[in-house]
């Protein structure tokens, strides 16, 4: 009966249509969980991306075994790829953690990703890094390569080995209505990261994973992040920044109406403590509520995990950040930090309606701290900036 409302639903899919309809069923793939259907998935592709007209790759409703797999363009129309099953890696951490990619979508433009669940089984792989052995590099569940006009709308991605969503490269790609899970404790495991890419956005999504919810590294440049409920997980970090000397900046990033419970982090852009050309400027981050987050605010240009910075200052040099209308409780009781380079301090940085307590027994004051860091305030600002500033009437 299931696989006659699979077919019943496909071909009524086919009937409606100006495209041309490509099932992955039709092409090898079985939804059994256990048969690997990766060439399968490169045939049904491979029509869909020689079709003159737009089409559409069903995934009909199974769990679906594939390996590393590129769907790589240019393609002749618009695709549609339409999943209402699952995707699974293989259990064995390495069939696909020796590869970059798990799933890549590559010079394609005109996509359109809808529904279904990506789960790449990560926890073997997690085990084996937290064990410190020999494991693999370990693989990006879906990555957005060189492509432009790309939507991604109702998929669940569960367990990545590291990224579950990478775009690089890219413009105007649009995320939205995305969950993404991994355990609080899985290293590495970022939601979305967004690197060398125009006009991205991020809008209308639930992200819980044991690192950044959404990550921005260089060359990202006009983004706009709306509507995310963020934890745990390690917050929104831009950065981090200035890892080499000739690095692109991050410029025009817009974060607003999240909501962060028991992050790590808030709204953070960090950068190493050394030398770099890059830079962090015109960023806005407002109509924020933060719940329990360790540090809700922070700049931190002293990033340096493995040493290797002693006396040094970071070259990237932050510029331009709104922080307003922003509200909630600190786990700790710097709820501000502003920790910027002496080489390149933070400058132009505005404050508007902030209001953050820290969650206490002892009832101690919430407080910000500042180094190098120059600003500015308007309306109510709790905890009291520590940076030298005048106030002023900001117009945002």
């Amino acid at each position: 009966m299931r696989a006659f409302m699979f077919l019943f639903t496909f071909f009524a899919f086919m009937l409606v249509s100006p495209s041309l309809a490509v099932n992955v069923v039709g092409y090898g793939a079985r939804g059994d969980g256990r048969t690997d259907s990766t060439a399968a998935f490169h045939r049904a592709w491979a029509a869909a991306c020689r079709s003159a007209r737009p089409a559409v790759v069903y995934v009909p409703r199974g769990l679906f075994l594939i390996r590393p797999v590129a769907f790589n363009g240019p393609c002749r129309s618009r695709i549609t790829f339409r999943i209402d099953g699952t995707l699974v890696a293989p259990r064995n951490i390495y069939a696909i953690g020796n590869s970059e990619f798990w799933i890549l979508f590559y010079k394609v433009s005109g996509l359109s990703l809808q529904g279904g669940t990506i789960d790449a089984r990560g926890n073997g792989f997690w085990n084996c890094r937290t064990r410190g052995q020999n494991c693999p590099r370990g693989s990006r569940s879906l990555t957005i390569m060189h492509s432009n006009n790309v939507v991604v709308s109702g998929l669940r991605s569960f367990n990545s080995q590291t990224i579950h969503i990478a775009v690089g490269h890219s413009r105007d790609v649009k995320l939205q209505n995305v969950r993404i899970r991994a355990p609080s404790g899985s290293p590495n495991t970022d939601g979305i990261h967004v690197q060398s890419s125009m006009g991205v956005t991020i809008t209308d999504s639930v992200i819980k994973t044991g690192d950044d919810c959404i990550s921005i590294g260089p060359g990202a440049m006009n983004l706009w992040i709306q509507r995310i409920g963020c934890g745990p997980g390690h917050g929104i970090s831009i950065g981090s920044l200035g890892n080499s000397h000739n690095e692109e900046g991050v410029e025009n990033v817009t974060v607003t109406n999240v909501v962060f419970s028991r992050t790590q982090n808030g709204v953070r852009v960090k950068s190493w403590g050394r030398p770099s050309g890059g830079y962090a400027r015109n960023l806005h981050f407002r109509n924020i509520v933060m719940r329990y987050v360790a540090n809700p605010i922070i700049i931190d240009q002293q990033y340096c995990p493995n040493g290797g910075c002693a006396r040094q200052s970071s070259g990237v040099k932050v510029s331009e950040v709104t922080y307003k209308n922003i509200k909630g409780t600190s786990s700790t009781q710097a709820a501000m930090k502003f920790e910027c380079s002496a080489a390149n301090p933070c400058s132009g940085i505005r404050l508007h309606n902030i209001r953050l307590s820290f969650v206490d027994r002892l009832r101690r004051p919430t407080l910000a701290y500042c180094r190098n860091a120059k600003g500015s305030h308007s309306g109510v600002v709790t905890p009291k900036t520590c940076f030298s500033f005048h106030k002023t009437k900001l117009n945002m």
